[in-house]
């Protein structure tokens, strides 16, 4: 008897929606852990949805503690609201709901509530860029865009599991607003296999090289990382600067690093319009350097809904479109 060989089937569901790659090793729910960590030591800190505690991983912190948890339902303007009398009563409130929401829906409350009198609110937003793939209605492409806007507004976009369970006590310990560009669920990690530490306003050299330059931030650092790998079998060698705080922005780190005849790339999950690439294309211009920047980033369009895979490839953020870009540009 013969049988056919079978292929795998291309799953092209929206409800796919891990940004991990096959085999990857990942962390669960790093946040919600680290923020029942750091409300152990830190009696000050209270956390706050709106109806989105298990798709934020805040369920992990109200399960820790019960006392110090509050559902605000689907009300994100309120939600905001109760953060700001929170952190006037001396509480340091993270207060989480999706990207989407915080950044469209409850800006005016973040900016005059929590922004103008600087208080200490740490929002976090699920869903950040390209992370699901459920449309326009819920991606958040163009929420550092939105948000630098705000003055004393703190914006910090993680790579990973390392990223996210160093950055949470630090956010609880600044002073003013943070926004969290936040990566829940089955995170991976990447970042322990460097010499890294999070560190809040600070951008880090991961790797030398030669060739290329790529400054990233979220996400897509992983993808520069795992880019870089391909890279060198073509023989290009690239360094790669991680830069999750995207305000203040560390200027002096990634300008050191790009200035020279290098190719330089900057790899964002944002669009291309207001995130990343003109936060660096800013610093060069300031700086007066001559130096041309090439965007890795999603266009300034209304995307697809779709799975996350295929919609990586097809918007560029993939690490297959990340190599393919660089060779056609060298």
């Amino acid at each position: 008897m013969t049988t056919t060989p079978t292929t795998k089937r291309l799953k092209t569901s929206a409800m796919i929606a891990s940004i991990a790659e096959e085999g990857q090793k990942t962390t669960p729910a790093p946040f919600g852990h680290a923020l029942a960590r750091a409300a152990e030591q830190n009696p000050a800190i209270v956390g706050l949805t709106a109806d989105l505690g298990k798709y934020t991983d805040m369920h992990v912190f109200a399960q820790a503690h019960p006392d110090r948890f509050f559902q605000m339902g689907m009300a994100e303007q309120l939600l905001l609201g109760a953060a700001a009398g929170m952190a006037q009563t001396g509480l340091v409130p993270f207060a989480s709901t999706y990207s989407v929401f915080a950044a469209r829906r409850a800006y005016d409350f973040l900016c005059l509530d929590i922004a103008e009198p600087n208080l200490n609110v740490n929002v976090v937003g699920g869903l950040p860029g390209l992370t699901t793939g459920y449309g326009p209605s819920h991606q958040a492409t163009e929420d550092m865009a939105i948000f630098r806007g705000m003055p004393n507004l703190t914006i910090v976009d993680p790579c990973d599991s390392v990223d996210i369970e160093q950055a949470v006590p630090q956010l609880a310990d600044s002073e003013g607003p943070t926004y969290l560009r936040l990566l829940r669920g089955k995170v991976p990690t990447v970042l322990d296999e460097y010499d890294y530490t999070f560190e809040l306003g600070k951008a880090k050299v991961l790797r030398g090289g030669a060739d290329v330059v790529m400054v990233s931030s979220g996400l897509m650092t992983m993808r520069a990382l795992a880019a870089a790998q391909e890279l060198a079998k073509h023989h290009v060698d690239v360094a790669v600067v991680h830069a999750p705080t995207i305000k203040p922005f560390d200027a002096e780190t990634v300008l050191r690093e790009i200035d020279g005849d290098r190719l330089v790339l900057t790899l964002e999950n944002h669009s291309v319009v207001g995130g990343l690439f003109e936060t660096v294309a800013s610093a060069v211009v300031r700086a007066g350097l001559g130096q041309r920047i090439v965007p890795v980033a999603l266009p300034d369009e209304f995307l697809d809904a779709g799975a996350l895979p295929t919609l990586h490839d097809r918007y560029g953020l993939s690490i297959k479109a990340v190599v393919a870009k660089v060779l056609a540009e060298l």
